[in-house]
C-alpha cells in the first residue's frame, strides 16, 4: 500500500514540533498481533506506545483515559467493531485522536465504512513495521494516508452508497479540480504546482471541500468523490 503508492503519503518526522514521540494505542481483537504490533513499533523512532484495547468498546475508553495522538485500529472485533468506536471517537471530543484503520485484507467493505467515519487512512497488516509507524507518524502530523489505487478498488467493488451524494451544486468549479486531484493522491504542495496557485490558496480550497461535503478529513473526502460519481474508479496504469 504506502509502498504502491509513495506519492498519496506525506512524508513525517514522527515527532510533535515539541519533539515529544507520537503516542499511540493500539485496538486488535488478536493478542498476539495486537502483542506482536507493539513490540515492534514501540521499537521505531518516533513512537510511543501507551496502551493496547482487545475490542472497540475498550478501545474507546482507552483513548479518553490515556488521550493518544493516534489510535491503530483493527475493524473486525467483537462487543464494538473499530467503525463504531472511530464514530464514536471523533464525535466526542473536540481535539479527538487521529485513527488509523488496520486490516488483513484492502477490499474490506468495513474500511471503506470506517474511512467514510472519519479514519485518515489505512494500512495492511502485512506491511513491514517501519510503513506502518511511517502511516501512524503521517497522520499525527494532521495529513491523511491516501492510497488513491486501494480506494478505487473497494469503492468499484461495492454499491454507491445514495446516503453519501455529492452536493455538487455547493462546490465551485475549482474546488471540484481540487478534489479530483485529492483523489489521485496529490499533497497541497502538488496541487498547487499543478494550479500554479500559492499553497494557502489550496488550503482555503480543500478546507471549504471538507466544509462543503461534511468530510472528517480529506480520506474522506476522496470517498464520498468515489462513491458519489464525481472521480470514475479506473484500473488503467
Amino acid at each position: 500500500m504506502i509502498g504502491s503508492d509513495t506519492s498519496a503519503a506525506v512524508m513525517a518526522t514522527g515527532v510533535s514540533p515539541a519533539g515529544t514521540p507520537v503516542t499511540l494505542l493500539i485496538a486488535d481483537d488478536d493478542e498476539v498481533t495486537r502483542s506482536g504490533l507493539r513490540t515492534l513499533l514501540a521499537a521505531q523512532p518516533g513512537i510511543a506506545v501507551v496502551g493496547e484495547a482487545a475490542d472497540g468498546i475498550e478501545a474507546v475508553e482507552q483513548a479518553r483515559r490515556l488521550r493518544p495522538d493516534v489510535v491503530l485500529m483493527d475493524v473486525r472485533m467483537p462487543r464494538r467493531n473499530g467503525i463504531e468506536a472511530t464514530r464514536q471517537l471523533l464525535a466526542e471530543s473536540a481535539e479527538p485522536p487521529k485513527v488509523v484503520v488496520i486490516t488483513t485484507f484492502e477490499n474490506d467493505d468495513y474500511v471503506t465504512a470506517a474511512l467514510g467515519a472519519g479514519a485518515s487512512g489505512f494500512v495492511l497488516k502485512r506491511l513491514p513495521v517501519r510503513r506502518i509507524a511511517e502511516a501512524v507518524r503521517v497522520v499525527a502530523e494532521g495529513e491523511a494516508i491516501l492510497f488513491p489505487a486501494a480506494l478505487r478498488r473497494m469503492v468499484a467493488a461495492r454499491p454507491l452508497d445514495s446516503a453519501e451524494a455529492l452536493p455538487t451544486a455547493a462546490l465551485t468549479g475549482r474546488e471540484e479540480e481540487v478534489l479530483r486531484l485529492m483523489a489521485t493522491g496529490l499533497s497541497n504542495p502538488e496541487i498547487a504546482e499543478t494550479f500554479t496557485v500559492s499553497l494557502e490558496t489550496v488550503k482555503t480550497h480543500v478546507g471549504n471541500v471538507l466544509t462543503k461535503l461534511g468530510a472528517q478529513n480529506r480520506t474522506h473526502a476522496v470517498v464520498i468523490a468515489y462513491e458519489s460519481g464525481l472521480v470514475v474508479p479506473r484500473f488503467a496504469g
